[in-house]
């Protein structure tokens, strides 16, 4: 089986942008591929480094809900970041040959400056991320990574420092190929794409009240400002939710909006409902997972113990072809 390889920043709780983006697609990879699975906790330093208080207790509530919602440790291998040092000295030598011009053209850095002004993000390490991203992908030899559209362009750079590499030190390295994720983007609360870091992410383990209250506060057709105007849902951030979570009855809801029959209040009560009730199993699961938090940690530490045998193949190659060692 081809090897796939996808990680999360562990920067809180996963939300629903995170289950309908990627971990619907896990699921399904971990019975097609070789998949790897990993806590991307170097990566959540690029944006959260001065506040690392919450670090590993995310990471250990991560795992969880990767396993609440189905990963098996015995059908992927499932391991933490920095417990492969290998990455971080495969990064440094990607990055000795990265152009500066190629990271600054990068569409979520330029995005992310001007989202987070509340934090000071113009980093080494911020700017840098896409390298690490290569290594990540490169150290296990990946060689599918499932992106959303809006990633190709960081999956494209991963391709191209390969080529650069091949290019300079021999044909080496595997361009991984992209799996185009089927999911949707999920608007969070104020319209914009869902996020922690924009505060306005309904979570996986939100309790049914704390759901609706948040799906109540959502933004609808800014048009429709009384109950028997006629709505417009191509435009409503609620009617987009519910293509994702109420499809057997999105074209009766799309109706009765554009008709008036349903007014916005009972609209965002039915999609409170049905995001509830599409979370019901996940969260019987995850509450028994909660007593048992030292299963996170076992399923990492058997992981990592198997990245870093191939982790260890590829360094000493990389090193070779670099001259930075003698070939023994």
């Amino acid at each position: 089986m081809k090897r796939v390889l996808t990680g999360y920043r562990p920067t809180g709780r996963l939300h629903l942008g995170h289950l309908v983006g990627n971990l619907q697609n896990m699921l399904e990879m971990q019975a097609k591929y070789d998949s790897y699975f990993f806590v991307a906790d170097w990566h959540a330093l690029t944006t959260d480094y001065a506040d690392t208080t919450g670090l590993i207790d995310y990471t250990t509530e991560m795992v969880l809900d990767w396993l609440a919602y189905g990963l098996d440790p015995e059908k992927s291998t499932m391991y933490r970041q920095s417990d492969v040092p290998e990455v971080a000295e495969f990064a440094l030598y990607l990055g000795m040959l990265t152009p500066i011009a190629w990271l600054e053209r990068n569409p979520t850095y330029k995005e992310q400056l001007a989202e987070l002004k509340n934090k000071e993000i113009a980093t080494f390490g911020f700017i840098g991320y896409p390298v690490l991203q290569a290594a990540d992908i490169m150290i296990v030899r990946g060689e599918m990574v499932p992106v959303g559209e809006d990633q190709l362009p960081h999956l494209e750079l991963t391709r191209e420092i390969a080529r650069r590499f091949n290019h300079i030190y021999g044909d080496y390295l595997t361009e991984p190929q992209a799996i185009l994720s089927k999911g949707k983007r999920v608007p969070g609360t104020d319209g914009r794409k869902m996020s922690k870091s924009y505060g306005n992410a309904i979570f996986l383990t939100d309790e049914p009240e704390v759901i609706g209250k948040k799906v109540r506060k959502m933004i609808t057709d800014p048009a429709r400002v009384r109950r028997d105007d006629l709505g417009h849902p191509e435009v409503c951030s609620v009617f987009a939710m519910h293509g994702i979570f109420t499809k057997e009855e999105s074209e009766r809801i799309e109706a009765q909006c554009r008709s008036a029959e349903l007014g916005c209040t009972d609209c965002k009560d039915l999609l409170g409902r049905s995001i509830s009730d599409a979370l019901a199993g996940f969260r019987e699961r995850r509450a028994k997972l909660s007593a048992h938090p030292e299963l996170a940690e076992e399923a990492l530490e058997a992981g990592a113990a198997k990245v870093r045998e191939i982790a260890a193949g590829t360094i000493k190659d990389v090193r070779a072809r670099m001259n930075i060692c003698r070939t023994k």
